[in-house]
């Protein structure tokens, strides 16, 4: 990170390549106000925020800060790097590198404890869903802020819960897809919800999926991975847009999905939500065209072989 940052580099480059379909002035992150912006109310989770106006201002009530903190959001010029939880991650020895940046944000529950010198010890952001929290107090800090994306009306009934210190009903419980953590150890001025029409963008403006369709049970294949929304989500945060830990190679099944577990790539196959080859060549874009660089290589890798170009998660 030598060279000088850029003002304004990524915002400007996603807007050149994504022509009237890149909103350089999108708020990252969602505000209490009298008058919220009527797309927010087009779709429902995780694409608006249709029929949960109450829920929301609930929330919000309770949050009483919506930026980036202190200290962050001053800088002139700010480097953000989008850290995904890839096994190519593993022996990188990225920790140290990761670290210099001025914000880093990490994904769902890839663990910082334990694993330092590969992905270092810094989080600004910790961004993710109910069932993707971390359930181990060491993965928060003081400093750092929990950013949360809402998909269904569970979503809201737990952030409620959380920030009022009460447990869900063990009927609200049903409607997640694994346990989530009771309780987050922060205060409420570190939560934030992360602006649904960054996930919009995402997927309908710069991925060109389908307009959402709201099966029986989940979603049509057109909701982009955490990781995606993450890395445009830091085009808005930031000047300039690094990633580590990213890409898909689902033709080879068995090599390890993350840096910190025993899964393997052909996990990848019985996922239903996500369209990982087109979001794969989306990010390889970005990359080659100097959009975004790739400190690990996962994607576009000019300094490494082939056979150490290995894929990794956006999840």
């Amino acid at each position: 990170m030598e060279a000088q940052c850029r003002p304004e580099f990524a915002r400007k480059e996603m807007d050149r390549r994504f022509r009237n379909r890149y909103n350089m002035g999108l708020e990252s992150f969602v505000k209490k106000s009298k008058d919220l912006n009527e797309s927010l109310y087009l779709y429902g989770p995780p694409f608006g925020f249709r029929q949960y106006l109450r829920e929301l201002n609930e929330i919000l009530d309770m949050i009483p800060n919506d930026g980036l903190p202190e200290g962050r959001s001053s800088k002139s010029c700010s480097r953000c790097i989008v850290i995904g939880s890839g096994g190519i991650l593993h022996g990188l020895q990225l920790g140290s590198a990761i670290d210099k940046y001025d914000v880093v944000i990490r994904l769902n529950n890839a663990p910082v404890h334990g694993h330092e010198r590969d992905v270092g010890n810094k989080t600004t952001i910790r961004m993710t869903y109910p069932e993707g929290a971390p359930i181990s107090e060491r993965e928060y800090f003081n400093n750092s802020l929990f950013v949360t994306v809402l998909f269904k009306h569970a979503d809201f009934l737990w952030l409620q819960a959380v920030l009022k210190n009460e447990t869900l009903s063990t009927w609200d419980r049903l409607f997640f897809w694994k346990s989530v953590t009771e309780k987050l150890p922060l205060k409420s001025h570190q939560i934030r919800i992360l602006n649904p029409l960054i996930v919009k963008e995402t997927a309908m403006d710069i991925l060109e999926f389908l307009p959402p369709r709201q099966k029986w049970w989940g979603w049509d294949k057109n909701v982009p991975t955490i990781g995606a929304i993450a890395i445009v989500l830091a085009t808005h945060l930031c000047d300039e847009v690094s990633i580590a830990g990213f890409g898909y190679d689902l033709t080879q099944p068995h090599i390890p999905l993350h840096y910190f577990d025993n899964l393997c790539m052909n996990a990848m196959n019985r996922q239903p939500m996500h369209d990982v080859s087109k979001e794969r060549k989306l990010l390889q874009t970005l990359v080659r065209e100097g959009v975004v660089k790739d400190l690990s290589g996962g994607l576009h890798c000019d300094f490494c072989s082939t056979h150490q170009t290995q894929g990794i998660t956006t999840t």
